[in-house]
């Protein structure tokens, strides 16, 4: 049988919404045949930054080595100062950006449909074809 590739993975999120996270990486990890690292910052994880120009430089190391970043659309309003924050340092690595709706949402937030280079639905085979389409 060939090696897996293993996809690094940012999944923007505030921890509030930790739900969704968290629903995330439990689909991720039960995905046969789909081996990933998850380069996120967990609540039981999190960076000891202090201020926030020192949480910007911890994001930015957590992003740089992905190799996509997922963007639950659903967050966007409600923490968009980060999120922004967290789509622009994906940009500047050249890391595309996966964009996912949650279920029944109406709205795609225009920024993150700016910035992903696709937008799917909240199903296992659309955010897991997507990574394997535009991971880097």
């Amino acid at each position: 049988m060939p090696r897996l590739k293993t996809y690094d993975l940012f999944i923007c999120h505030a921890w509030r919404y930790d739900d969704d996270y968290s629903r995330l990486v439990k689909l991720l990890r039960a995905v046969p045949l789909f081996k990933w690292r998850n380069y996120s910052v967990p609540w039981h994880d999190p960076l000891d930054a202090g201020n926030a120009r020192r949480l910007r430089g911890a994001l930015d190391r957590q992003i740089r080595p992905a190799s996509v970043v997922l963007v639950i659309s659903g967050m966007y309003v409600n923490y968009r100062d980060w999120i922004q924050y967290e789509m622009e340092v994906a940009e500047r690595y050249q890391k595309p950006v996966i964009g996912i709706h949650p279920w029944g949402a109406k709205r795609i937030p225009v920024a993150v449909r700016q910035a992903a280079a696709t937008m799917v639905g909240w199903n296992t085979r659309s955010i897991v074809r997507a990574i394997r389409k535009y991971a880097i």
